[in-house]
């Protein structure tokens, strides 16, 4: 590869490395510390400009006694205020107001009662309000965190590039069920006992493993090894990598929180979503595949159609160095 392609494909990365993380939407969080007084804590991701931060709206008749403190940390901006109103929050409209014009950021919005009553709602680039129901509703919860788990997985291009190298890794279709049912199994089984808080792991060394991991598997694919344990076994590698990644999902609920009325449907659908997310990204990659290969077929016969290994070692350079950069970053963030 020449020095100018491999100058153009750092860059394009580098591109694509900081792009992954301007997709990760605001959440606010409203809990109600007493009655009719509510502590709001919003986050922000740090690639929009000071001067065009968001905040939280409440309905007129609640009051805050002081400005919003403000702190940055971790790729995002922090801002906290509490307020107190003259009514419960219950039936009536929350929402999120921008300085100028929303950069196509979803919301997610929590509300949590002091009764332990829980709602989530993900705002669409477009809603600026959302009513919170007056009451508790099993079904919304199912539909909202079943939303919630697909817009994670989406927006988490760490775990899709995870996923689409082991597309390129399982090679058959029978191969690719199973280790996708092992990748999905494991994760799931982490993401339970985090988000419950049976087993607890600290975030940034478990990110910093998830971009290794993307790393681990474009490395074995640009090596081409059939012989290599995850050539040869790559449920078994599915599995240990798999129950990674649900701590890595476990973070992100956490962050939104579970209503503690409806715990085990909220934690049942979230998991739904990510699955329906990532079952959704295979047949994209899948179809994407089939139509390059025919329209190649078409234009220039048979044998120039690529095979999946003559796509599959040059994605993985482009990968590994989109992960790598991923690793170094939130391995330097130890100490940042």
């Amino acid at each position: 590869m020449s020095m100018v392609r491999l100058l153009t494909l750092v860059a394009v990365v580098g591109a694509l490395a900081v792009q992954a993380h301007d997709a990760r939407p605001n959440t606010v969080r409203i809990l109600e510390t007493v009655e009719r007084t509510y502590s709001v804590a919003w986050k922000v991701p740090a690639s929009l400009p000071v001067d065009s931060l968001p905040y939280p709206t409440l309905p007129a008749d609640c009051e805050t006694p002081q400005a919003p403190t403000w702190r940055s940390t971790g790729g995002a901006y922090l801002g906290q205020q509490t307020y107190r109103c003259t009514q419960g929050l219950a039936g009536r409209a929350v929402g999120i107001a921008y300085p100028g014009i929303n950069p196509s950021l979803r919301t997610i919005y929590t509300v949590e009662f002091a009764s332990g009553e829980e709602h989530l709602r993900i705002l669409g680039p477009d809603e600026g309000e959302w009513v919170i129901p007056a009451t508790p509703d099993p079904f919304a919860v199912a539909v909202e965190y079943t939303q919630h788990g697909v817009v994670h997985i989406w927006i988490g291009i760490d775990h899709l590039l995870f996923v689409a190298c082991l597309l390129f890794i399982a090679g058959t279709p029978r191969r690719l069920l199973l280790t996708i049912t092992g990748f999905t199994v494991a994760h799931s089984v982490t993401l339970a006992l985090s988000a419950l808080d049976l087993v607890h792991v600290p975030t940034p060394p478990v990110e910093a493993m998830i971009a290794l991991s993307v790393v681990f598997l474009a490395w074995e694919i640009a090596r081409d090894n059939p012989g290599s344990l995850t050539h040869r076994l790559p449920l078994v590698v599915s599995v240990a990598f798999g129950l990674l990644h649900g701590f890595g999902f476990a973070t992100v609920l956490r962050e939104v929180g579970l209503p503690s009325s409806e715990l085990p449907i909220a934690l049942l659908f979230f998991n739904v979503g990510v699955e329906i997310g990532q079952i959704l990204f295979v047949l994209a990659l899948v179809a994407g595949y089939a139509f390059l290969r025919a329209l190649v077929r078409w234009r220039w016969g048979g044998e120039s159609a690529p095979d999946r290994m003559r796509l599959a070692v040059p994605a993985s350079y482009v990968i590994g160095t989109v992960a790598s950069f991923w690793m170094i970053e939130r391995v330097v963030g130890f100490w940042g």
